[in-house]
């Protein structure tokens, strides 16, 4: 209870500073009690473009100064950001980077935690609060501190250890042998390693272990704008790099209608029965991840200073085809190795059987999964997305059809060939 009052609080405040001309200043004057132990650090400071760090402050039982400072890095760590929406292929992208080997600290969709405690158990719907909390966490993710995402997991980690980290298994470094604690038995852990038989997750020896990763890359689907991550990309002890990872949305429609059925219901009506409604709440939703999508590759591709060498777009579609050649570009803009074992990696998983890609697998035959959509969503709800999303699609270059008869033919190409990081 301790930890979703401090969390209210923090956003409470939060909501406050936006109002101050978008100065966002971190600081908490408030009595915030927190119980701590010399092993749990403060969140890490923002800077708010000048040589001082903007500090958040907390009032701790028996500490009359209990902020504390994380060290600024030493400028060799490189950090990754794949941002996407859901059912864009990132999962499968994300592997790009988690397959690099022992230098790399890759963690799958750690903000699940701060978008479930934030929208369910505190019922704060609140975009602007949530994607503070998201920048917050990032922050402290990319330096290696675990505390703040603690703050979030349910059940509370006990002693900075916790069985219920979301999808653990999916990232190698949180498997690794040095993280790796004993099995205790009678303890359900929905995410346990697959590689090797691992305990609860020690969230002190994964800090450790990342500290000592020279590359740090973390996939996210719940990051809605990239104006919001500035501070995160400006602070001066990250090196990092950001990833914007689109998908055709009449795809990513159809794809969603199969791995999330029971949310889709509405849309599956509407296949079946008749015309869709364009002024539903559901198309709605639709045409606002669009536009979302869209504006933060408008302001990418239009490099502001603080993005410039910082930006990269890529479509799924264009990995699908050229898996090889797109994960050798990714690798060079983000100044890391492609090594043999990722090549490798990724010459297998884009070879895969039917039976392999399922919907959930990282196994792709990818140069038939692309198209793969055209069969599966009806004409008038393809219709239904070029009406909401055709800006969108316009920017990314994605053809629009006339006729169902176009939609059915795989030897019309809808994709248009784009060169988007010059």
């Amino acid at each position: 209870m301790r930890n979703k009052y401090a969390i209210l609080i923090i956003c409470i405040v939060a909501l406050v500073i936006i109002e101050k001309e978008n100065n966002i200043i971190s600081r908490v004057s408030d009595k915030l009690t927190l119980r701590q132990t010399g092993q749990t650090p403060e969140p890490p400071p923002f800077y708010n473009g000048t040589s001082a760090p903007v500090v958040v402050e907390y009032d701790a039982e028996g500490d009359d100064n209990a902020t504390q400072f994380l060290e600024a890095g030493d400028g060799s760590q490189k950090h990754i950001l794949l941002l996407a929406a859901t059912r864009t292929g990132s999962s499968f992208v994300g592997e790009f980077f988690n397959q690099l080997g022992s230098n790399m600290f890759y963690l799958f969709e750690p903000l699940w935690h701060v978008e479930r405690m934030l929208s369910q158990d505190m019922d704060i719907p609140n975009a602007t609060v949530s994607s503070l909390a998201y920048r917050d966490v990032l922050l402290s993710l990319f330096l290696c501190d675990f505390s703040l995402l603690e703050r979030f997991i349910s059940p509370t980690p006990q002693e900075h250890v916790t069985p219920a980290l979301f999808r653990r298994e999916s990232s190698m470094a949180l498997c690794e042998e040095q993280v790796c604690s004993p099995v205790v038995k009678h303890l359900f852990e929905r995410y346990r390693c697959k590689t090797r038989r691992c305990g609860p997750l020690n969230l002190t020896l994964a800090s450790e272990a990342c500290l000592g990763k020279e590359f740090r890359a973390i996939k996210t689907v719940r990051v809605r704008q990239l104006e919001t991550l500035r501070l995160l990309v400006e602070d001066p002890r990250l090196d990092i790099k950001v990833i914007q990872l689109v998908r055709d949305p009449r795809a990513i429609l159809a794809s969603r209608m199969v791995a999330f059925s029971n949310k889709y219901q509405t849309w599956k009506s509407w296949a079946v029965n008749g015309e869709v409604p364009i002024e539903d709440e559901e198309v709605k939703r639709l045409q606002g991840n669009c536009q979302q999508i869209r504006l933060s590759a408008e302001l990418g591709l239009s490099r502001p200073d603080w993005l410039e060498n910082r930006y990269m777009l890529v479509r799924y579609e264009d990995i699908a085809r050229y898996p090889m050649q797109k994960a050798a570009e990714m690798y060079r803009f983000t100044g890391i190795p492609f090594t043999s074992q990722a090549r490798e990696w990724i010459l297998k998983n884009t070879h895969a059987s039917e039976v392999a890609s399922g919907v959930y697998s990282t196994q792709k035959n990818s140069s038939e999964q692309v198209e793969k959509w055209r069969f599966s969503i009806p004409f008038k709800l393809a219709q239904v997305v070029q009406d909401v999303c055709g800006p969108t699609m316009e920017l990314f270059g994605y053809k629009f059809v006339d006729s169902e008869q176009t939609l059915f033919n795989k030897s019309i190409s809808l994709l248009e060939e784009k060169l988007f990081n010059l």
